[in-house]
């Protein structure tokens, strides 16, 4: 019986400890990526971390500089890399529309990443952007 107790006691104490560390950890920041889907930009790899609060870049080759310009024109990350890998946390970025710049020797791979604020956000879907000519 003291057995079964201490094991219920156990359990709360671990639920508990879970919940404060989960909400420690939520930023109030989360994004969404339009990717660039062009093949020279494969080399880069290019998309958010499974909580959506931090973009992650990759890459074979060094990344050299990775700049960010938001909807106001300003330039937010202004970064010498000089690295194979990259994180940018989101709370970095103000909410808004910000197109990043991720510079690899002579080559530039652009894309969009936009910013929302976690607390008002109820959904959000991913959307392919395509164009037509008609």
């Amino acid at each position: 019986m003291i057995g079964k107790h201490s094991f219920y006691f156990a359990l709360a104490i671990c639920c508990a400890t879970g919940t404060c560390y989960r909400a420690s950890a939520q930023s109030s920041h989360i994004g969404l990526i339009e990717k660039n889907s062009n093949i020279s930009a494969s080399d880069i790899f290019h998309d958010l971390n499974q909580s959506k609060d931090t973009l992650l870049l990759q890459s074979n080759k060094p990344i050299t500089y990775v700049y960010s310009i938001n909807s106001d024109y300003k330039r937010e990350i202004d970064s010498y890399v000089n690295k194979n890998e990259f994180k940018l946390p989101l709370s970095e970025l103000s909410k808004g529309k910000h197109v990043l710049v991720v510079s690899q020797s002579s080559k530039k791979i652009v894309f969009v990443l936009h910013i929302y604020d976690s607390k008002n956000l109820t959904s959000v879907e991913r959307t392919k952007l395509s164009y037509s000519d008609n």
